[in-house]
């Protein structure tokens, strides 16, 4: 099997693809949007997409490519835990450092490492942890970026602080995403998105009153924009149990008829 991740190699993405699938071939992608569509073209049997960060919360590309993008279905989840690393090219010092490389989500959760250590640093974004720091080596002096271990190792990158994120018990939930989803497992998660054709005051609870009628816990609710009409919003909910038991089949049908549209992204056995 070919494993579609978030590249290039030395990324968290390809570090959630190796603890998932050890032996799959992977496939690294320039974003989250390209692995899925990897998939959806047969490239790859499974992609792996971050999802929900424990500081910086929901990864909103993710959400969007799941909403507007793909029909895959989400098969597993994986949730791993992050320690970012300051690296730069050998012989640049802390007190060099001007210009911070990363990803827009390791940024999020070092924010307070980075205002209290380079409140004058220029951070820029990159399209992955890894490419942060082979931008930071070419660059040389006055830059470092923010990513892993392992990146540090594949572009030569010395380290100059670890464990810089805003807490310990940093951890990124991410999906694996393929065409068909696993069979009920007895401990599942359901994840879905739905649409309201008029915005009318109590839309919201009647599909919550749905869960709570049949005693199913709720783990999330949010929401995105439609993307059609300013102020109108997809709904999100991430439900306990599968889409196919009997009980899932018999919520899903009344969310179904109270809603605009529903969009099933998929059931699968809940990590912890």
């Amino acid at each position: 099997m070919k494993l579609a991740f978030l590249g290039p190699p030395g990324t968290f993405g390809e570090e959630a693809a190796i603890r998932y699938a050890p032996q799959a071939e992977r496939l690294p992608c320039p974003s989250h949007a390209a692995v899925a569509a990897a998939v959806e073209a047969g490239l790859a049997g499974e992609g792996i997409v971050a999802i929900e960060n424990s500081l910086n919360g929901s990864v909103a590309e993710t959400l969007d490519i799941l909403v507007h993008e793909t029909r895959l279905q989400i098969k597993a989840e994986l949730v791993l835990p992050i320690e970012h690393y300051l690296l730069a090219k050998p012989g640049v010092r802390t007190g060099d450092v001007r210009l911070i490389y990363s990803h827009p989500q390791p940024l999020g959760q070092c924010r307070k490492y980075l205002e209290a250590n380079f409140p004058d640093a220029q951070l820029e974004a990159a399209l992955s942890t890894a490419s942060a720091v082979e931008l930071a080596v070419a660059r040389g002096d006055g830059a470092a970026a923010i990513g892993t271990a392992r990146a540090g190792e594949i572009y030569g990158a010395e380290v100059l602080a670890r464990g810089i994120q805003d807490a310990d018990n940093n951890v990124t939930r991410f999906l694996v995403l393929g065409h068909e989803g696993p069979p009920p497992s007895g401990r599942d998660r359901t994840s879905i998105a739905f649409t309201f054709a008029r915005d009318l005051p109590g839309s919201l609870a009647s599909v919550v009153d749905v869960f709570a009628a049949a005693g199913i816990n709720l783990f999330k609710i949010e929401s995105r924009p439609t993307r059609e009409v300013f102020g109108e919003y997809v709904f999100l909910i991430d439900f306990a149990g599968h889409k196919d038991d009997e009980l899932g089949r018999a919520v899903l049908e009344k969310v179904r008829a109270v809603c605009a549209e529903l969009k099933v992204f998929g059931s699968y056995p809940r990590w912890q």
